[in-house]
């Protein structure tokens, strides 16, 4: 691909986003159908994004489906964020809990939802979610508990359940460990743009993009905000791929890189893509 359209690719990307930015571009000719000039991405490399309108436009293995990774965290906010949230929830990890170990032996520390989600902690969401188990089977029982969560995760769970499943208990398959609930950059761009999900990338842009996130909107001046994820590499033991899913405004954006990348190359090489400042 030439690098006339990589360069082409960005602005028109930036300019749907910013309209400042827009002013500032190139006008750019335009293209057949109005289909953008794809991005060059590297082997086995997979992007899915949607401009302002939702159409969702796919790139290199945007469509390949792989274990999802943390980014399971951002479903659980579907199913409990808003109760987490309000209720100011915090968690002390402090790099064990029983038999499950945090990704960093230390522990995060004391960490709230917003820190959480953005450092992984998977103890912390692990607690939150056994929290919130026992209140639903007090208040509607574990069939309507189970229908309620399992509604939101189909979309990642396939087949991989049983017809007759019941309300398990959620350990760290049901926040990103292993290959049970899976996800391609398509298929978790359409979830996000799903009205019932909107939520998910308000939490987001509220938590991620920096505290003055909706001051800075009001100047035209909005950050993106990113989730980082690693994944595990189904048959490969000790093998991880990498996520980021992100957006800014009404721009969504998600990311996956193949085996060996974590979520610093992850996260450096969608900024490459996008053409934004380290």
């Amino acid at each position: 691909m030439r690098g006339w359209d990589q360069k082409y690719f960005r602005k028109a990307l930036l300019c749907a986003c910013c309209a400042a930015l827009s002013l500032a571009a190139q006008p750019a000719p335009a293209q057949p159908g109005g289909v953008m000039p794809a991005p060059v991405l590297k082997p086995g490399e997979g992007l899915a994004l949607a401009l302002e309108g939702g159409d969702i436009q796919t790139f290199g293995e945007g469509r390949a489906v792989s274990p999802m990774g943390g980014l399971a965290k951002l479903v659980w906010l579907r199913v409990e964020g808003s109760g987490w949230s309000t209720g100011s929830v915090k968690f002390r990890c402090q790099g064990t809990t029983g038999s499950l170990a945090c990704g960093i032996p230390p522990g995060h520390g004391t960490v709230s939802l917003a820190k959480a989600l953005e450092e992984d902690c998977d103890l912390a969401f692990l607690a939150w979610i056994a929290e919130a188990r026992t209140r639903w089977v007090k208040d509607y029982g574990p069939e309507v508990a189970w229908y309620r969560v399992g509604e939101v995760f189909e979309p990642f769970l396939g087949r991989r359940l049983l017809a007759n499943a019941t309300l398990p208990v959620f350990a760290t398959p049901w926040v990103g460990d292993g290959d049970l609930l899976r996800t391609s950059p398509e298929g978790f761009l359409r979830w996000l743009l799903q009205p019932e999900n909107a939520e998910v990338s308000a939490f987001g842009r509220r938590t991620l993009a920096g505290f003055w996130v909706e001051v800075s909107a009001l100047f035209g001046k909005e950050n993106w905000w990113f989730k980082t994820a690693t994944a595990s590499v189904p048959g490969v033991p000790g093998a991880t791929s990498a996520w980021v899913a992100g957006g800014r405004g009404s721009t969504l954006v998600v990311f996956h890189l193949p085996r060996g990348k974590g979520k610093p190359e992850a996260l450096a090489r969608l900024r490459e893509i996008l053409g934004l400042k380290s």
